[in-house]
């Protein structure tokens, strides 16, 4: 029952920061186009166009997460927490083709020489600032809820809410150095801003697959899960200890050693100490399987 409202928790936290993303994202895109065409900013307006991708990327989350959430069936007897690793992995390579693109007009911007043919007004200086202080609000608000559930496809989101607050500080860049007369700002602003959101594509995308290929779980966590077993009285020793990520969970599989005089029922009830032990100092572990090796006294 516990770990069933664990889950009901981290999906309900997960569709609310993704709806709460939406519902930002939709105003300034609104607020940031009118800037844009008001203001006679091309910068602006390219800005805005990436606010509203954004919200195509709380969407993905949602829908990761709601399928994630999905109880174990005859199909898939582990569970669905896998789908919340698809959902980053695809907000990985949209983050990444938005870093591309901001890089690839950068350059472009840069070898044909055409900046800016006019100056944008001072909306379009107001806008960027408004969305830069939004985002970065929003990515905050995000990554926190995002450590705190520990979901990569919240996290993911997070880091495309940085992205586009590095995009408007590039627009910043331009629409003020255009004012200033100095145009050829924003491409090169742009271009160091396209490195920093590939970094951030590839660290999410590298944390995704961690997740989908049964990674271990870090020396720390092992090391205190043996303690446990250890401490627990009755077990003399841990033979073997198995631990993988799956999704945002953890399965473990471990090995003790008992007294070979024990009854079966005292066999047992020591694995069942263990595991009770293990599942009450880790909420994250969704399933364990304890096996009792004899050991002679």
């Amino acid at each position: 029952m516990e770990v069933m409202d664990m889950e009901n928790e981290f999906e309900k936290t997960a569709i609310r920061v993704s709806l709460v993303s939406v519902v930002w994202n939709l105003i300034l895109s609104v607020f940031k186009l009118i800037a844009g065409f008001v203001a006679h900013s091309g910068a602006m307006i390219s800005d805005a166009v990436h606010s509203a991708s954004d919200v195509f990327s709380s969407i993905i989350v949602m829908i990761g997460v709601r399928i994630s959430g999905k109880a174990s069936d005859k199909d898939h007897p582990y569970g669905h927490e896998r789908m919340e690793c698809v959902a980053a992995i695809v907000l990985a390579t949209v983050l990444a083709g938005t870093g591309v693109g901001i890089g690839y007009a950068a350059v472009k911007t840069l070898l044909d020489g055409e900046y800016a043919s006019e100056i944008p007004g001072m909306l379009a200086l107001i806008a960027a600032v408004v969305s830069i202080l939004v985002k970065e609000a929003m990515f905050w608000y995000t990554r926190y809820y995002a450590k705190k559930i520990d979901s990569s496809a919240v996290m993911a989101d997070a880091w495309h809410h940085r992205s586009d607050a590095l995009s408007s500080v590039g627009a910043l860049i331009g629409i003020g150095g255009a004012r200033l007369g100095f145009p050829i700002m924003e491409p090169i602003a742009s271009i160091v801003i396209c490195v920093f959101i590939e970094k951030a594509a590839f660290d999410i995308f590298k944390d995704a697959i961690d997740k989908m290929v049964d990674k271990a779980c870090d020396e720390q966590t092992e090391k205190a899960l043996r303690n446990c077993a250890l401490n627990t009285r009755g077990v003399e020793q841990v033979d073997l200890l198995k631990t993988r990520i799956f999704g945002n969970k953890v399965y473990v599989e471990m090995e003790i050693g008992a007294d070979e005089n024990l009854s079966l029922k005292d066999s047992h009830a020591i694995a069942e100490n263990v595991h009770d032990a293990i599942e009450q100092g880790w909420p994250k572990i969704k399933h364990i399987l304890i096996h009792v090796n004899p050991v002679r006294m």
